[in-house]
C-alpha cells in the first residue's frame, strides 16, 4: 500500500514537471537528406554569392574569398583520398562564408592524359597501337564525361558546396584556348624551344614523362657490370707518367645500366680524383687504370690478387681514347672531366651516354659530343644499337623484368673478353606513376620549357607565399632549384595539341616550324573549327598553314602535359593588379612537384618575372597528407585494407548495432536478420575529416570512426535536449530571436554586454567556457586547424555542458520557478546558436536539420546560422576573465573532489543519487578567517558586502551547482551518521603552505520532496519550500 501511494503521488507530481520533449531524431532520415542537402549546398553557394556582392550596412562591399580547386582525374570512382581533400576544401570556404566572406569555389576535373587514354582502350580492350588518334579521343572523351557526372555526384552527396554549373574541364574548348594562350605568351618570352635531348621516356606508355609524372621503386633490381675498355695513351703520356708500365692499358667503368653501353660516348674522370694502374691475370696479365680508393673493392670484383703498378695520377692529368666495340665507324673516343664523377663507388671512371642521361649530356653537349639514342618508342634496341651485327640486339627490351638488352650486351662482351664482373644491384629507380612498370632515360626531340629562365622570379613569388605547414615551403624551393626544364610535350593523342607545324623536307623529314605567327593562326582555327579538326582534318590541309609559309606542311602529333593543361588553370579566375589570384590552393603533398609547381611556373612565366612585384597565383598553399589504414599502411587493394566513402557514411565499418529483444521473435529469428548498422550519412565522413590533422598522413580505421560517431550521437543527444528546452508548453521562451538574444546576453562586436545581468553562478561560468571555446574554435579555424576546433567542441561538449552544466541546471528546468527557467533558456539558447555556428562547416547536414526541428517562431526572427556572420563571442575585460578562471578553477577542484567522495560511498551502498547527500567544506584550520571559500564565492555570487559568510540563497545556489541537496556552511560540522571526505588543495599558494582543504559528503538532513527529489523537504510538508512556491505560482 505505501508504494503504490508513492507511485501514485509520483506520478501526481510529475505532471508539475517540465520536461523537454523533442521529435528530432536519433539519426539523419533518408526520407529529408535530399532537401537538406539542397538547402546547405546549392542554396547556400547562390545565397553567400549574391547576398555578400552588395555592400552591407555600413556601406562596406564583402572581401572575397577563392579558393582554386586543383582537378582530380576524371577516371575512376572516388576514394577516400578524394573526401580528404573535397571536405577540407569544404570546410575553409564554409568558414569563409561564415566571416561575411563572398566565397567563389569552382570544382574542376583534369580530363586529359595518359591515365584516362589507357582506361578508355583497356574498356574497349583495345591497343594503343591498333587504334587511330580519333578513336582514341572519342573513347577518352566519354570515359572523362561518364566520370565527371559519377565524381560530381559523389562530391555533392558529400555536402560539397560549390558552383557546380560552372565547373571547369581541361577537355573544355574555352579552357584549352585559354592555354594554347599562356604558351604562345611563353613562346614569345622564349621560354619555348625544341631539342633533342635526354627525357624520362616510359616504354609500357611510349611516351616522355616529365619529373612530377614520375614515382620510385626504393627496392628495384638491377644487372651490373664491371666493363673494361682497352685505351690508347697519347705518347707524351706513354714515354712520361706510364714509362713503368709495360703491356697494353684498359680502363675499367662499372654501371647499373648495361644497356646503355652501345651509346657510350665517352668515360669520364674526377678532376681531384687519384687514380692508379694495378695488374692482375685474366687469360694473361692485364693492366687497369681506376681509382686508387677503389683497389680493395675492385680486387673483391676480381676475387684474385691485384697489384699496384702506378699511382699519384690525378683525373686532371690523364688522358686516353679508347672504342666504343659497338660503334667502331665511330672511331677513337675519348676521356672527358666531369664534376659528377665520384670514387665513393664503382671505379672512379664513369662510363658517359649523353643520349641516356641528362648529367651526360650536359657534360657532352659542352664538349660538342652528340646525344644518341639507339632505343625506340618501346623501350627496344633499334639496329643502330649495333650496326655491324644488327640481329644481334635490334629489338630487344632493355627495361622488362629479365633485363634481356642488358644481358644481351653483357654476353656479348664477355664472350669478347670485356666483362670483368656482373652482380645484381638493388637502388631505387623512377617507374611510371600509372603503369607502375620502369622508365628509362632516352633522347628524343620535344618540346620544353625553360625553367632556367623563371627560376629566379619563381622564388621571388614564393618568398611571399605562406605555406601551411611550413616545411611546405622548402620543399617546394628544392623542386624549382632542382629544375632547369620542363618537357611540355607528350606522344599521346589525348590532350591539347602542342601548337607546332612540320615542314616536308626533299628526304621525307620533318622539320619543326613555330612562331607567334603559327600559334595565333593555330588558336584562330581551333576556335572555328574546335580541337578535334587538329586530328580529323586532312595531313594537308591548308587551313592550318599560315599564308606566308611556303612548301608542305605537317600538323604534329605530340600533345601538350597535363601539368601544363591544369598548371594554367588559373586563367579561370579575375585577375587582380596587387594579388595573387587566389587565396588558397590546398592539395596533397605530392602537388609540391605536380599541380602547385606547374601553376606557380605557367603563373610566372606570363608575367615580367625579373621583377620583384612577381606573384605567385596563391597567397596561401596548405598541403595534406595520404590516407592510411589503422596500422598506418598505404591503402591497396592487394592489401585488402582500402575503405571506400561510402562505407563511412552507411557506418557498414563499424560492429553491428544491437537488437533489442523482441516479444514473440526467436533467437534463431534474429541471427538470420542482415545486420543493421549506424548510418550517419556523409555528416560522419566530415566529422572523421574535420577531426584530422590532414596537413600529416591521416589514419583511418574502425576505432577512429568509432569516436567520430560517438561524437556524432553526442551532438544529436545534446541539440535534442536543447530543442526541447525550447518547445517547453508551460514555459515558452522570452525570446523571440537567437541573433537578438547574442546582443542582449554577449554584447556586439568587441564590445561585452554587463556581465551584471547574469545573476546565477552556474550561468556566468557556462558563458564565461562558452566564450572561451568559441574565441579558441574560431582562432583554430581562421588557422586551418580544424581539428583542434573539433576537439574542443567535443570535449566542451562532453565535459562542459553534458557532465557539468547541463546537469546543475535539469533541476531548475524541470521543477524550478518559470522566471528561472527562462533565463536559463537564454543561456541556453546562446550556447545553441554558437553549437550550430561553431559546426556549420563542419557537419552543415547536422546544422540544417536541427535548424529545421527549431521552434518556427524563433527561426522567423533569427538569421539561419549558416548565414550569419560568426564571431567569437565578446570577452569580458580581464580583471572579470580572471576572476572567472579562478571561479572555474575552484569549481572544477571542489567538483572533483565530491564525485571521488560519492563515488566511494555508492561502492559502499551508502548512496545512490547525488540528491541524497550534502556536502560540507572544510577550509584550513577550519576557523572563519581562513575562509577562502566563504570569501571569494560570496562576491562571485553577486554579494556586495565584505562578509565572508554565505547566506541560505547563496548556500541553495552552490548545491544546484554541485547537483547536491544542501551545501553546509565551511566551518560547519558534518554529520555522524555516514560520510565520506576528499581533501584537495584549493589553488597552488595554499599547497606550498601545506594548507589542507577537503570536501566531506554526508547524508542529508532533511528529507526527499517527492516532486523534486531533493533532500530539503521538512518532515510535516508535503513538499519542498522552492517546489510548493512553484506549484503556487504557476497553478499546478
Amino acid at each position: 500500500m505505501v508504494a503504490l501511494t508513492t507511485r501514485l503521488l509520483r506520478a501526481s507530481w510529475s505532471s508539475t514537471l517540465r520536461l523537454p520533449k523533442s521529435v528530432f531524431p536519433p539519426r539523419p532520415s533518408p526520407a529529408s537528406n535530399a532537401e537538406f542537402l539542397r538547402r546547405c549546398t546549392n542554396d547556400l553557394y547562390a545565397w553567400q554569392q549574391s547576398s555578400h556582392s552588395a555592400p552591407d550596412a555600413n556601406g562596406k562591399i564583402p572581401e572575397t574569398f577563392t579558393l582554386h580547386d586543383g582537378p582530380p582525374y576524371a577516371n575512376g570512382p572516388l576514394h577516400i583520398g578524394h573526401a580528404l581533400n573535397k571536405i577540407t576544401k569544404d570546410i575553409v570556404c564554409r568558414f569563409q562564408v561564415g566571416q561575411g566572406k563572398q566565397v567563389s569555389y569552382i570544382p574542376g576535373w583534369d580530363c586529359h592524359g595518359l591515365p584516362i587514354e589507357i582506361k578508355a582502350l583497356q574498356a574497349q580492350k583495345k591497343d594503343h597501337a591498333d587504334t587511330d588518334a580519333v578513336s582514341v579521343r572519342e573513347a577518352a572523351r566519354e570515359l572523362a564525361t561518364r566520370t565527371i557526372e559519377e565524381q560530381k555526384a559523389g562530391f555533392k552527396e558529400w555536402a560539397v558546396m560549390g558552383d557546380w554549373d560552372n565547373a571547369y574541364k581541361t577537355m573544355e574548348k574555352g579552357f584549352e584556348i585559354r592555354q594554347l594562350e599562356v604558351f604562345k605568351n611563353m613562346f614569345e618570352k622564349g621560354l619555348i624551344y625544341r631539342q633533342y635531348k635526354p627525357v624520362y621516356w616510359s616504354p609500357s606508355s611510349r611516351t616522355a614523362l616529365a619529373e612530377a609524372e614520375l614515382e620510385y621503386d626504393e627496392n628495384h633490381k638491377s644487372l651490373a657490370a664491371y666493363v673494361r675498355f682497352p685505351v690508347q695513351i697519347p705518347d707524351w703520356m706513354k714515354n712520361d707518367v706510364f714509362k713503368t708500365v709495360e703491356g697494353p692499358i684498359n680502363a675499367v667503368i662499372w654501371t647499373t645500366t648495361p644497356w646503355t653501353l652501345p651509346a657510350n660516348k665517352a668515360i669520364a674522370v674526377g678532376w681531384d680524383i687519384e687514380y692508379c694502374v694495378v695488374r692482375y691475370d685474366v687469360d694473361g696479365p692485364e693492366n687497369t687504370i681506376l681509382a686508387a680508393s677503389r683497389v680493395e673493392e675492385f680486387q673483391k670484383v676480381l676475387d684474385r690478387p691485384v697489384e699496384i703498378v702506378l699511382s699519384g695520377i690525378r683525373g686532371r692529368n690523364l688522358h686516353f681514347s679508347y672504342e666504343n666495340p659497338f660503334q667502331k665507324a665511330n672511331g677513337l673516343q675519348t676521356a672527358i672531366q666531369a664534376d659528377f664523377v665520384t670514387d665513393s663507388s664503382g671505379t672512379g671512371l664513369v662510363h658517359v651516354a649523353p643520349g641516356h642521361g641528362m648529367d651526360d649530356y650536359h657534360v657532352c653537349n659542352a664538349q660538342g659530343i652528340e646525344a644518341f639514342a639507339p632505343v625506340d618508342d618501346g623501350g627496344a634496341f633499334t639496329k643502330d644499337a649495333f650496326p655491324e651485327q644488327p640481329g644481334l640486339l635490334e629489338g630487344l627490351l632493355v627495361s622488362d623484368i629479365k633485363r634481356t638488352g642488358s644481358s644481351a650486351v653483357l654476353n656479348y662482351l664477355e664472350q669478347h673478353g670485356l666483362l670483368r664482373g656482373k652482380h645484381s644491384y638493388r637502388h631505387k629507380y623512377p617507374i611510371d606513376w600509372r603503369t607502375k612498370q620502369p622508365v628509362i632515360v632516352r633522347a628524343t626531340a620535344q618540346w620544353f620549357a625553360n625553367v632556367d629562365g623563371i627560376k629566379d622570379g619563381a622564388m621571388k613569388a614564393i618568398s611571399k607565399v605562406n605555406f601551411m605547414p611550413e616545411t611546405g615551403r622548402p620543399r617546394l624551393e628544392s623542386f624549382i632549384q632542382g629544375r632547369s626544364q620542363w618537357c611540355i610535350s607528350r606522344q599521346r593523342a589525348w590532350g591539347v595539341p602542342i601548337p607546332a607545324l612540320y615542314r616536308i623536307l626533299d628526304d621525307g623529314s620533318l622539320e619543326a616550324a613555330m612562331d607567334t605567327e603559327i600559334i595565333q593562326h593555330i588558336i584562330d582555327v581551333i576556335k572555328e573549327r574546335g580541337i578535334n579538326a587538329w586530328w580529323t582534318d586532312a595531313p594537308g590541309d591548308p587551313a592550318w598553314k599560315p599564308t606566308y609559309l611556303d612548301g608542305q606542311y605537317v600538323r604534329g602529333k605530340d600533345t601538350m602535359d597535363v601539368w601544363f593543361d591544369s598548371g594554367t588553370s588559373w586563367m579561370l579566375l579575375p585577375q587582380k593588379a596587387d594579388q595573387p589570384v587566389a587565396d588558397v590552393y590546398l592539395e596533397g603533398t605530392d602537388q609540391h612537384r605536380g599541380w602547385f609547381q606547374s601553376s606557380l611556373l605557367t603563373h610566372v612565366a606570363t608575367q615580367s618575372f625579373k621583377t620583384d612585384d612577381v606573384k605567385a597565383p596563391y597567397k596561401t598553399l596548405i598541403t595534406h597528407g595520404f590516407t592510411l589504414d589503422s596500422e598506418g599502411r598505404k591503402m591497396s587493394k592487394s592489401l585488402g585494407n582500402v575503405v571506400s566513402p561510402s562505407q563511412i557514411m552507411s557506418g557498414e565499418l563499424l560492429p553491428p548495432i544491437k537488437r533489442k529483444k523482441q516479444k514473440g521473435v526467436k533467437q534463431e529469428q534474429l541471427k538470420n536478420d542482415v545486420p543493421a548498422f549506424d548510418a550517419m550519412g556523409s555528416d560522419a565522413l566530415r566529422l572523421w575529416v574535420a577531426s584530422s590533422d590532414y596537413m600529416r598522413d591521416v589514419t583511418i580505421g574502425q576505432p577512429v570512426l568509432i569516436s567520430v560517431n560517438q561524437a556524432l550521437h553526442k551532438y544529436r543527444v545534446t541539440f535534442k535536449w536543447l530543442l526541447g528546452v525550447f518547445s517547453l508548453p508551460s514555459c515558452p521562451p522570452v525570446f523571440s530571436s537567437f541573433n537578438d538574444l547574442r546582443v542582449d546576453l554577449a554584447g556586439k562586436d568587441d564590445l561585452a554586454a554587463d556581465p551584471s545581468q547574469i545573476k546565477n553562478l552556474a550561468d556566468k561560468l557556462a558563458f564565461h567556457r562558452l566564450s572561451q571555446v568559441s574565441h579558441d574554435v574560431h582562432q583554430y579555424y581562421s588557422k586551418y586547424e580544424f581539428y583542434k576546433g573539433v576537439n574542443m567542441i567535443n570535449k566542451y561538449i562532453a565535459n562542459d555542458l553534458s557532465a557539468f552544466y547541463f546537469e546543475t541546471l535539469k533541476d531548475r528546468i524541470y521543477t524550478g520557478h518559470k522566471a528561472d527557467c527562462q533565463e536559463l533558456q537564454k543561456m541556453l539558447g546562446l550556447i545553441f546558436y554558437e553549437l550550430l555556428q561553431m559546426l556549420a562547416p563542419i557537419c552543415p547536414l547536422l546544422v540544417e536539420e536541427v535548424w529545421d526541428h527549431a521552434p518556427e517562431s524563433l527561426k522567423e526572427s533569427s538569421v539561419h546560422p549558416a548565414r550569419s556572420p560568426w564571431t567569437p563571442l565578446p570577452r569580458a575585460d580581464w580583471p572579470t576573465q580572471a576572476s572567472l578562471n579562478e571561479t572555474q578553477d575552484y569549481v572544477s577542484k571542489i567538483n572533483t573532489a565530491i564525485k571521488a567522495a560519492q563515488e566511494r560511498l555508492r561502492i559502499d551502498k551508502k548512496m545512490g543519487s547525488s540528491l541524497e547527500c550534502a556536502v560540507t567544506l572544510l577550509c584550513g584550520e577550519d576557523r572563519p578567517v581562513d575562509d577562502w571559500f566563504g570569501s571569494h564565492f560570496s562576491k562571485a555570487m553577486g554579494s556586495l558586502s565584505d562578509a565572508y559568510e554565505l547566506n541560505e540563497v547563496q548556500l541553495s545556489e552552490l548545491a544546484g551547482l554541485f547537483v547536491v541537496s544542501k551545501q553546509e556552511e565551511a566551518w560547519k560540522s558534518a554529520t555522524k551518521d555516514w560520510w565520506a571526505e576528499e581533501r584537495f588543495a584549493a589553488n597552488e599558494s595554499r599547497e606550498k603552505a601545506e594548507v589542507s582543504d577537503w570536501v566531506v559528503v554526508h547524508k542529508a538532513s532533511l528529507e526527499k520532496c517527492p516532486r523534486c527529489w531533493r533532500f530539503q523537504k521538512e518532515q510535516e510538508k508535503e513538499l519542498c519550500g522552492r517546489c510548493e512556491d512553484v506549484v503556487k505560482e504557476e497553478g499546478l
